[in-house]
Parts: structure tokens; C-alpha cells; sequence
């Protein structure tokens, strides 16, 4: 099969994205595809998409992940000839010509709906959820309004403002709190906060990424997240940060956290949780997979957080450990996502 693995984009998360298509596309080939890996931002160099893309040799520059998330207004210069267009040359191109397109991207750029709503248009088959379904998830407030009936999901008010507004929304908050952008993934931009000077800062930093926020509930516990493959939940993953909380750079630098998969919670606790997540991935209309994230507080209950429709696949990635619990390699996982997924166009999910 030819397959495109569409990574990078225009994406606080898009180094993250990078390291994901690499690991993919490797996976791929060693499956027996014509798998090529290309950045949707930057496309094809002089922009010609021919046959040899899927066979050209893939770098391993990309797979470790640096410890700051990219500066995106140095990116959009490091582009001759911006055309405004999030494709750069060649890529819509080289998508007609395969025979379906690995999404490997994270983010604002190709978690949200976009990319797979322009992909329906074209006819052109990609992995992981529908356009609607994904569009809903990446907006944690729009999750949190529609699942708040099926799970338990801590407090929130979402704020949209601008430096003027911050003093007011400092003095009225309750605290603690976690603060994070409405649209974001990689906990990119979150903040638990206990003071109103941390809340102050986190606010102000907060405009960079829109000005739009969900002030949250902080809920003490455990942090435990659940994979769901095929419509069904994988073994859970506890996450112990040795430092701080599961941050950007916690989430990626080897060795910055624990993880234990499968958790060790109780018999109860576990099929609480998978359930917890499998009644979100339903509720938003979702397919193939995801992954969605949790507090286990003390009493056993679990509280939902977010989903991510697109979860990574790095070397740091807490799917392919969850699918490895299962009895899935990290190549198993990327062909069932890829068979999973033209079923799910064939369907029309």
C-alpha cells in the first residue's frame, strides 16, 4: 500500500509530530508499504510530488523530541513564498496519489477537524477519527458540556479575555485551579495554579495561545490515562511525574516520568476507568482510537480531563505502551490503525 505520513504542520505541537511520523512511516515500511514521510507545512521541495517520495529514505533527525515547544512565528519565516495555505507544495498532491494518508499530526493543525474535513472533500482516506468527532475533542470546552451527563469531570468555566480582563479573573477565582487553553494538546500552555500571583502568570502567559481558557476544578489523585483501539479500552497507564506535573517536558524527555502500565489500581477502579473512557469516545462520536486522560482520586472515582483523537506515537508515547500490554508490537498497532481506519471511511465515520 502507498501511504503518505503527514507530520509536522503549523503546531505548538509540531516537533512532537515529527518524531511520531518518523516512528510510523518506519513501522510501516518494515510492514511491507511504500510509506513516505513529509511535513504538511514545508511539502516538497520545488513542490513536484512523483512516485519516488514513497521510497526516498527517511531521516531519524526528527524522533527525539527537544524540550520547548517551537517558536511558530520562526517557522511561518523559515517558509519562502508564504501562501497562507497550512499545505505546503506537494502535499495535497502526493495525498491524491496514496492510498491513504497516516495522520501523525498533533494539534491545532490536523487534530481539530480541518485536515480531515479538506481530506473528505478530496476524497482522500485518513487514519484516526472523523472531521466532526475531531473538531469537537480538541475544544475542551465543547468535550466538557458534552460528556459532563456520562462521567464525572471536574468544575470549569471557560474565560475568553484579554490583559484588561486579568485582574478581575484573579480576584474572583477560587483556587486551586488548572489553567489551560482551550484548544491545545501536550499540556502545552496548562498551569496548576495555588496562588493568585501563579494564577496571574498563567493568565498573561495565556494570551500568547489566544486568550481563551478553561479555569478548571483542580482535583487531587492519581494521574491515569486509557487508550481506546477498535472501539475497545487497552490497559491503563499510571503517570508519576518525578517532578512537577505532566508537563510538555515531563511528557517527552526520557526518563522525566514514570509510567506503569498497566496501572495498579484495583480490578474495580480499572474497569471503572475503561469504561469512563470508552462512554467519552461513544459520547463525541469517535473512531479508531484515542486516548483519554484522568483523575483517580482516593475514593476510587475516576474524573475526566480531556480525549486526544490523534495520541502520540514517539518513543516516549503512552499508547504503544498500552497497546504493548495488550499483546501489540508498536508495527501491529500502526497496521491496525490503518485498516481501522478504511473501514471507518468505508462507513463513513
Amino acid at each position: 500500500m502507498k501511504i503518505v505520513v503527514l507530520a509536522g504542520g503549523l503546531s505548538p505541537e509540531r516537533n512532537v509530530s515529527l518524531s511520531t511520523g518518523t516512528m510510523v512511516a518506519e513501522a510501516l515500511r518494515a510492514l511491507g508499504h511504500r510509506a513516505g514521510l513529509i511535513d504538511m507545512y514545508f511539502g516538497l521541495e520545488g513542490g513536484g510530488a512523483d512516485e519516488s517520495f514513497f521510497d526516498a529514505p527517511i531521516s531519524e533527525a526528527y524522533k527525539k523530541v527537544s524540550r520547548q515547544a517551537p517558536d511558530l512565528e520562526e517557522v511561518r519565516r523559515s517558509r519562502p513564498g508564504d501562501s497562507g495555505s497550512l499545505f505546503g507544495p506537494g502535499v495535497l498532491e502526493l495525498c491524491r496519489m496514496a492510498d491513504l494518508v497516516f495522520l501523525a499530526l498533533h494539534g491545532t493543525c490536523g487534530e481539530d477537524g480541518r485536515v480531515q474535513a479538506a481530506f473528505e472533500l478530496l476524497g482522500i482516506p485518513y487514519t484516526g477519527a472523523g472531521y466532526l468527532g475531531s473538531a469537537i475533542a480538541m475544544d475542551k470546552d465543547l468535550t466538557k458540556r458534552m460528556v459532563a451527563d456520562v462521567v464525572s469531570t471536574p468544575g470549569w468555566k471557560t474565560v475568553e479575555y484579554t490583559e484588561g480582563d486579568i485582574e478581575g479573573l484573579v480576584k474572583t477565582a477560587r483556587l486551586p485551579l488548572v489553567v489551560k487553553p482551550v484548544a491545545s494538546g501536550s499540556s502545552i500552555g496548562v498551569s496548576i495554579v495555588h496562588t493568585h500571583d501563579e494564577l496571574r502568570k498563567a493568565l498573561t502567559d495565556g494570551l500568547a495561545l489566544g486568550g481563551r481558557t478553561v479555569l478548571e476544578e483542580y482535583i487531587k489523585g492519581r494521574e491515569i490515562q486509557v487508550g481506546i483501539l477498535e472501539d475497545k479500552a487497552l490497559p491503563s497507564i499510571e503517570i508519576i511525574p518525578k517532578q512537577g506535573f505532566y508537563d510538555y517536558e515531563n511528557k517527552y524527555q526520557p526518563g522525566a516520568a514514570l509510567e506503569v502500565c498497566p496501572s495498579e489500581i484495583t480490578p474495580a477502579e480499572e474497569e471503572k476507568v475503561r469504561a469512563a473512557a470508552l462512554r467519552v469516545y461513544q459520547t463525541l462520536g469517535l473512531s479508531v482510537y484515542s486516548r483519554a486522560d484522568f483523575i483517580l482520586t482516593a475514593d476510587g472515582e475516576p474524573w475526566f480531563l480531556e480525549i486526544n483523537t490523534l495520541p502520540g506515537m514517539t518513543p516516549t508515547s503512552l499508547l504503544p505502551q498500552e497497546a504493548a500490554a495488550a499483546g501489540i508490537d508498536y508495527n501491529q498497532l500502526c497496521e491496525r490503525i490503518v485498516y481501522a481506519s478504511l473501514e471507518a471511511r468505508k462507513q463513513g465515520r
